[in-house]
């Protein structure tokens, strides 16, 4: 199950705002060759600390051979966004995963809407880009809660025009949140919708776009919801890898993905949430109980891949392509 790693050097870190910094990886070796990438795609780094942490692309896909990530220092940091600001350097050498999107852009929309909050703008700013790049007009809602914490004010007041608008929210000026159901009101139903923040306004941009019936929502959480974890239940389940044949317990209480790490599996993953997709896995048979904050609705219902580090089996048994 494990996927090939590129090395990468930090080739580059600059202060974008207050508490984030971006920093540009390119090849560590001229026989590397780092794969094409899209807007809304993300890469794990696999840091010195030990830990795998995913962050979103945000320069632009036309760019060859060098991926830029934005890293805010959160204050809740579980070691992976401290380590960044504090121990890496340019020049220093780490391992990456190819780049990942379950954020995709729709390219042929009519129009699109963007909507970030914080640090969300990363994923949001490649889309911006890449719309300008293709002439389609855009609407980018950049909310913040001061200015000075939002990155490339400059370069995306630069990058207004005929079919890119840009509008701010910035909560310390403003005096409150940002109204959603007010901002997107006056766009059509045929409009694309894109969100990347906190958690709490994408539930607000989920409830805005339900309540006006605009049915083109997209998201990409860095956290999983409280909601979208469920209690473990107490029944255990088997789960047959059918590249082995060998056949695994798993307990109440432990995930699929900590079952295999514990049988001697080398897996890939990441955040442990189901929000990052590290740790996706094609599913040849048995009846999947999705907990993850990525699949659609429609993929969900299609059970071909599943989450191994949240989602469980809602019968006896699951047969993994592993």
């Amino acid at each position: 199950m494990s996927i090939a790693l590129l090395p990468a050097r930090v080739y580059a870190m600059r202060y974008e705002a207050d508490g984030i910094v971006s920093v540009e990886l390119r090849p560590a070796t001229p026989d590397v060759v780092f794969p094409r990438h899209a807007a809304g795609a993300h890469i794990d780094l696999h840091l010195a600390n030990g830990l795998v942490r995913s962050y979103s692309l945000f320069n632009p896909q036309e760019d060859s051979q060098r991926y830029v990530v934005g890293v805010l220092n959160d204050k809740k940091s579980r070691g992976g966004s401290r380590f960044v600001h504090e121990q890496l350097r340019v020049g220093s050498v780490i391992q990456i995963s190819p780049p990942r999107n379950h954020f995709a852009l729709n390219e042929e929309a009519a129009r699109s809407v963007l909507v970030s909050g914080g640090i969300g703008i990363t994923p949001i700013f490649a889309m911006l880009q890449r719309l300008k790049t293709l002439g389609k007009p855009v609407k980018l809602l950049y909310c913040a809660r001061t200015r000075a914490e939002a990155a490339f004010i400059p370069i995306i007041s630069a990058m207004a025009s005929s079919n890119v608008e840009v509008a701010w929210h910035f909560d310390d000026e403003k005096g409150a949140p940002p109204n959603l159901v007010e901002m997107l009101a006056p766009e059509g139903a045929d409009t694309h919708f894109y969100c990347c923040g906190p958690g709490p306004m994408l539930d607000s941009f989920e409830k805005a776009l339900q309540s006006l019936s605009f049915p083109h929502c997209h998201i990409e959480r860095f956290a999983a919801p409280a909601a979208a974890t469920k209690p473990e239940t107490e029944r255990g389940f088997e789960v047959e890898l059918a590249q082995t044949g060998k056949t695994v317990t798993v307990p109440a209480g432990k995930s699929i993905l900590d079952t295999l790490i514990e049988a001697g599996m080398d897996c890939n993953y990441s955040c442990k949430e189901g929000v990052c997709g590290s740790c996706e896995t094609k599913v040849l048979a048995g009846q999947v109980d999705h907990r993850d904050c990525l699949l659609s609705q429609e993929e969900q219902a299609a059970m071909n891949t599943m989450m191994i580090c949240v989602s469980r089996c809602k019968g006896e048994k699951l047969v993994l392509d592993l």
